[in-house]
């Protein structure tokens, strides 16, 4: 089945070219293209996209409101950020609204691609420099708080695991578990965190050293 993907992008040629990539991959299904995200929602309604790539400097609503927006009513779908920005701030509040990927924009066309893949199947695809970024965001993380969480054992490994960027796939394999014990135990995870998408967990434990 197709990875059903849509685009927000206000740059006229940039949001063409990303949808002719789009249309141009077999595993890719082109479900809109949209200069802005005024009708954000709507959209995701109708379209019901698997993955959204959207850019953060948008007239209007920006990009980091309406990923917020879109995670708070549509949890299963998976954003990623792509833009020119390297602020390891603006990266910081994407991961906050919910995006689970970042890739600049001259990220190659295979670099997208397998970026998007990567998104759809658990992952958190970023560049080597937003990956650096986040690396220096956390550089000095917050001194670490007293676990009230009531994480258990299992649960703990899971979110290093998490923590790590693998995929459910690969956590199964890892904790010797099937796929739908894995969501179990991530659903558990986010309600103990009070959390609300993967990247949130991330930052939680790492701003808290939850995992080390």
């Amino acid at each position: 089945m197709n990875i059903k993907v849509s685009i927000y992008e206000d740059n006229d040629d940039l949001r063409e070219s990303l949808s002719y990539l789009v249309l141009g991959t077999r595993t890719l299904e082109l479900m809109g293209a949209y200069p802005d995200c005024s009708q954000v929602m709507e959209n995701c309604v109708v379209a019901k996209p698997d993955v959204i790539l959207m850019d953060i400097d948008m007239p209007g609503i920006s990009g980091i409101e309406a990923t917020a927006m879109i995670k708070a009513t549509f949890p299963e779908i998976n954003i990623m950020i792509l833009t020119i920005f390297e602020d390891k701030n603006k990266v910081f509040e994407a991961l906050c609204a919910g995006a689970t990927g970042y890739m600049l924009k001259k990220s190659s066309a295979v670099e997208i691609i397998e970026a998007i893949a990567e998104l759809h199947n658990g992952g958190s695809p970023m560049t080597g420099e937003i990956a650096r970024k986040v690396f220096e965001f956390f550089a000095n993380p917050a001194i670490a708080k007293s676990n009230d969480y009531a994480l258990s054992a299992r649960e703990f490994d899971i979110l290093k695991c998490i923590v790590e960027g693998d995929s459910y796939k690969m956590i199964a394999d890892t904790c010797s578990i099937s796929m739908g014990t894995v969501r179990f135990h991530i659903n558990n995870i986010y309600k103990k965190l009070h959390v609300n998408s993967k990247s949130e967990a991330v930052i939680k434990a790492l701003r808290e050293r939850l995992v080390k």
